[in-house]
């Protein structure tokens, strides 16, 4: 399938026992992964402020969290089509380094194109960052540790979810929005050097081009399993984007017990994702299904809990767990399905959620604008609980 060096081969050519790991170097991806993904998340605590100095309103301002989302649908695949079979290591280094440019060139620009321009550099970083890191922690672990390898990186994704928005909407507050930006251009900078000491020199994992994303997706197993995953992360994310109007269907909750809600979700998500990498290498097959099922679970008690306070509580529990596990359970999957492809599966993937996300905002939309709120969570648990069946039936080696 390879004309070079594939992540499979070099993974039979040094025995899984022997192989040394460099966990030092993974937890340098996973505050990469931190700071691209803390960056993505800042606009939404900063975007009043950003409009009025651009003069511009919210709704055009928030274009800025568009134009990374586009670039990310389309950045993942087209990095691992066009890389040439180079050192991964320096492609990571790159990738942090292409951040940092976004974040001071929002910072410093004066205008909404070139801060549109800077956001999509962003876009093309943190997906080309995110597809190529299963391939890159393959090689820094050995395979019976890539569940809790991967746990590592998505703790990045994890803790940038919980924090990012308070603490740039403190910060903004006490230093203005481009200090923010310089501040994750300068945690970008940091995360750099680290990754230049720690990281190892990493072999390109397949050849480049189309044909092997093609191949890929083509692959029976990973076809269904990518079809599971569009699924799940599309009801989750029409659920998602609209949390806030259906937790307001709840009787008795305060603005205050409502951000304690929300933060709920965060942590819950936050230790799914550690389950996950404690389990995904001995339990895959349970976790396949249960993980989608807490989705489908919480998703559904919260369009079926009416006013109670207690129920909703379990549900948001459940779910934050749930969907917390989905990164680290998949990259575990594709690691065990697909060892040879884990560049192109892993470009896949980044579209794979990207898109899905795209598509669970706007059906959700269309759901809540045309029936109800709870309409758009009960389809989420719709598309959760298909998942599960589909998960259910892919083979895990």
């Amino acid at each position: 399938m390879s004309t070079g060096t594939t992540l499979g081969s070099a993974a039979a050519s040094t025995p899984s026992s022997t192989r040394p790991a460099s966990w030092w170097a993974v937890v340098t991806l996973g505050l990469g992964i931190f700071t691209l993904v803390a960056s993505e998340f800042l606009p939404a605590s900063l975007l009043t402020p950003i409009a009025a100095d651009l003069g511009v309103s919210e709704g055009v301002a928030g274009q800025l969290v568009t134009a990374t989302a586009v670039a990310g649908i389309l950045a993942g695949p087209a990095i691992v089509a066009l890389l040439p079979p180079i050192d991964r290591r320096w492609v990571m280094i790159a990738l942090t380094g292409l951040s940092i440019a976004s974040n001071v060139l929002v910072a410093l620009v004066p205008n909404l194109p070139l801060m549109l321009l800077g956001r999509a550099l962003l876009g093309v970083s943190l997906s080309g960052f995110w597809a190529l890191s299963l391939a890159v922690v393959s090689q820094l672990v050995p395979p019976q540790r890539l569940g809790r390898a991967m746990m590592i990186v998505n703790t990045g994704v994890s803790l940038a979810t919980v924090a990012a928005v308070p603490i740039g909407a403190y910060l903004g507050a006490q230093l203005g929005w481009q200090a923010v930006f310089l501040g994750a251009a300068l945690a970008g900078a940091l995360t750099l050097i680290l990754q230049l000491t720690a990281l190892p020199p990493i072999e390109a994992g397949e050849r480049s081009g189309l044909r092997p994303l093609l191949a890929t997706l083509s692959t029976p197993i990973i076809a269904v399993g990518f079809a599971a995953l569009a699924l799940l992360v599309t009801g989750h994310f029409a659920a998602f984007t609209y949390v806030r109007p259906m937790l307001d269907e709840v009787g008795g909750i305060t603005t205050g017990l409502l951000a304690v809600l929300l933060a709920s979700y965060g942590v819950a998500s936050f230790v799914g994702n550690l389950l996950a990498g404690l389990l995904a290498d001995r339990h895959l097959r349970p976790l396949l299904v249960v993980v989608p099922i807490m989705v489908a679970a919480g998703t559904a008690a919260l369009a079926l809990a009416g006013t109670s306070l207690p129920v909703t509580i379990v549900a948001i529990a459940a779910w934050g767990v749930g969907f917390g596990a989905v990164p680290t359970m998949v990259q575990t999957w594709l690691g065990h399905v697909a060892p040879d492809r884990l560049e192109s599966g892993g470009a896949l993937t980044v579209t794979t959620f990207q898109t899905s996300i795209a598509l669970g905002a706007a059906f959700g939309g269309l759901l809540f604008d045309t029936l109800d709120v709870r309409a758009v969570f009960l389809a989420a648990s719709i598309a959760a609980a298909l998942g599960t069946i589909i998960f259910s039936r892919v083979r895990t080696s």
